[in-house]
């Protein structure tokens, strides 16, 4: 069991969106069959070429990105999104300190003192799944996942290989 964090928008750029959605909205043909039977899905879809948004869609993508989860006995686990957002410690922090930092029972916490919790986590000795822990596994007779599944370290942070966290 543990606790996930994510970074969310700061306001301004929540009234941002929203004034963008306002403004697709109002533009919306709501008297066309098709716009309609396809759910107002007509923005080019940045993520997908294969498939449209709908301005609802547009100004929730990127608003809760999952930063990592904190779990007792283990060092923070970044999720680093296959590169999607940031790709070492330097975009990381910039990334977060862009936003606001909240976690998964909609508790923000302050951006610095999220860093700095998460960077402390389970330092020195949490655990990493790498092929240490797993021999630790293998002697009490626990799962044994493979070297596919072992933890990331990029600029001395762990990272889930995953972009999939529970």
């Amino acid at each position: 069991m543990g606790t996930n964090f994510y970074r969310i928008p700061k306001g301004k750029e929540m009234m941002e969106r929203h004034q963008k959605l306002m403004d697709r909205v109002s533009r919306l043909d709501f008297w066309a069959p098709d716009k309609v039977e396809r759910g107002f899905n007509d923005i080019e879809n940045p993520n997908d070429t294969w498939s449209k948004m709908s301005p609802w869609d547009e100004f929730l993508e990127g608003t809760s990105i999952h930063l990592g989860k904190r779990s007792s006995g283990w060092k923070f686990c970044w999720n680093f999104h296959k590169n999607k957002y940031y790709s070492n410690k330097e975009e990381l922090l910039e990334f977060i300190r862009s936003g606001r930092v909240v976690d998964e029972y909609g508790t923000q916490i302050e951006v610095e003192e999220f860093i700095e919790m998460a960077l402390e986590w389970g330092q020195p000795d949490g655990w990493i799944h790498d092929a240490n822990y797993e021999e630790v596994q293998r002697k009490n007779g626990g799962h044994i996942w493979g070297p596919k599944y072992y933890d990331l370290i990029v600029d001395g942070l762990r990272v889930s290989n995953s972009t999939e966290f529970s």
